[in-house]
């Protein structure tokens, strides 16, 4: 996962994400993401088994001042595909090809947290369950995506 690492390129970007430098060289040639800058995330934990990270509710709001419902998709997408791609591991990547919520209760302020559990880690198939809470540790929502392990081409 290394090749073609240009220390630096996205070493502010990493940072400010909470990525553990450790992970630098394998996310250093592309970043998080521009929607994880954008939508603010912040990981806490990463490991395939689990991975937390928090986001923002001020600035990921639909017309009634809630947490969009997207918004706690694009974390449980986020968490669940870092987890499988770090299961992946050199040489593979991970694909998404099913991601389903339920959301339980709403939050018009404060943070989110995700903490992402591996349901299933296999040769191929991933599947990670992710429950979205507020700040007292209250269930906002319940996500689960299944990733496809591929080879890199090349």
């Amino acid at each position: 996962m290394t090749d073609n690492f240009t220390p630096g390129a996205f070493a502010e970007e990493l940072a400010a994400a909470g990525i553990p430098d450790h992970m630098h060289a394998w996310l250093g040639r592309f970043g998080v993401g521009a929607l994880v800058v954008k939508m603010g995330i912040h990981f806490l934990e990463m490991s395939p088994e689990r991975t937390v990270a928090t986001m923002p509710v001020e600035g990921n709001t639909q017309v009634a001042g809630i947490l969009h419902g997207g918004a706690h998709v694009v974390l449980a997408e986020t968490l669940g595909s870092f987890a499988a791609g770090m299961h992946a591991g050199p040489g593979r990547h991970a694909v998404g090809i099913e991601v389903n919520a339920t959301h339980h209760r709403s939050i018009a302020k404060g943070l989110v947290t995700g903490t992402c559990t591996a349901i299933h880690l296999g040769r191929t198939l991933t599947t990670h369950e992710i429950v979205m809470t507020d700040g007292q540790g209250r269930r906002l929502s319940t996500a689960r995506i299944t990733n496809m392990l591929r080879d890199n081409a090349g």
